[in-house]
């Protein structure tokens, strides 16, 4: 039955996300600029007669219908075009770049679960003290830090003046990591190349860091929120007048349906991780999705920007998905 419910809810998915395809197909065409005057710009003096050529090749001489029937046809049978720019498919360049963007974004999870969970249990527990009043006060803090600078910070502190970190990248040269999933820290770990998994882990700490304290602030502040209320609740009470450990009452018993709203925010924070870490990676030199997406606005690449936007939508709907699934597992009474 519950398969059933996530098949219907991957089908309901299908016209959003036929919806986010044509709204990105119109505003890559509403914006100022021509690809191929770039291009060419960037390649020096050409006749007319090439850059009509090219126009032709590109489709970009045709109507604005028919232009969005070539897309969405071509997305239909899993087609994301062709770069006007790097000349390659547009699927083949995500799936170089999306490992990387898909490591940092866990690594960011990871700190963002590790910081939040144990200070948004503790400024519940203890509200209104002074580590409650202290650690809200860091979240608002790390809410409205921007990353570009908070990562600027780290760099300063952790890379140039302790050395301890490396700047940018991925990897050291010469570590010898055999690439399997294109997950350095995984890769590192499946071949057993204990130099490339050390490698790999000094240079995803500090943009994980960087990219993951916002989320980590959100969450804390939602699941504090979220804690302090359950714990007022009836079933709480009666847990502690029957006498059960402040400790097992807190975490077995208000903690689980504490968690939905936060398990919401999660899914949020993942898409918004994947989506929303073009500052980070340019910051950090990092070679994944969002440099991509960026050098590719610069150039008007409108196949290569369509093709990443999907991808993020894409994001985004599995991951709503995956809430709402474990929504029925801390509780019951809840259906897809």
């Amino acid at each position: 039955m519950r398969a059933t419910k996530i098949l219907e809810r991957l089908l309901a998915a299908v016209p959003i996300m036929l919806g986010v395809a044509v709204l990105v197909f119109l505003f890559m065409r509403l914006t100022p600029g021509d690809p191929v005057d770039i291009m060419m710009g960037q390649g020096g003096a050409v006749s007319p007669g090439e850059m009509a050529q090219l126009r032709s090749e590109f489709h970009l001489d045709e109507p604005l219908h028919i232009q969005l029937g070539y897309f969405l046809g071509d997305l239909l049978r899993g087609d994301l075009g062709y770069s006007y720019v790097q000349k390659r498919p547009v699927a083949e360049l995500i799936g170089e770049r999306l490992p990387a963007t898909i490591e940092m974004a866990l690594g960011a999870l990871f700190f963002a679960l590790l910081v939040s969970f144990p200070i948004g249990i503790i400024s519940a527990v203890r509200q209104n003290s002074a580590v409650d009043r202290l650690s809200m006060a860091g979240a608002f803090v790390g809410i409205s830090m921007p990353e570009f600078w908070f990562g600027i910070l780290l760099i300063l502190l952790f890379a140039v003046q302790l050395g301890w970190l490396p700047v940018s990248g991925r990897i050291d040269h010469g570590t010898g990591l055999q690439e399997i999933t294109g997950l350095y820290v995984l890769d590192s770990l499946l071949t057993g190349n204990r130099v490339a998994l050390v490698s790999s882990l000094k240079h995803l700490v500090l943009p994980s860091v960087t990219l993951g304290a916002g989320a980590a602030a959100v969450l804390a502040r939602v699941l504090r929120s979220s804690l302090i209320e359950t714990l007022r609740t009836d079933y709480v009470t009666l847990a502690r007048a029957k006498g059960a450990p402040e400790g097992r009452v807190v975490l077995k018993h208000a903690l689980r349906n504490a968690l939905i709203p936060t398990v919401t925010v999660v899914g949020l924070q993942v898409g918004s991780l994947l989506g929303g870490n073009m500052i980070v990676e340019t910051v950090f030199s990092w070679p994944g999705l969002g440099r991509l997406v960026v050098n590719a606005i610069f150039g008007r690449d409108f196949p290569l920007i369509q093709g990443a936007v999907m991808i993020y939508a894409l994001t985004f709907v599995v991951a709503n998905l995956i809430v709402d699934v474990l929504y029925t597992y801390l509780n019951p009474k809840i259906t897809l």
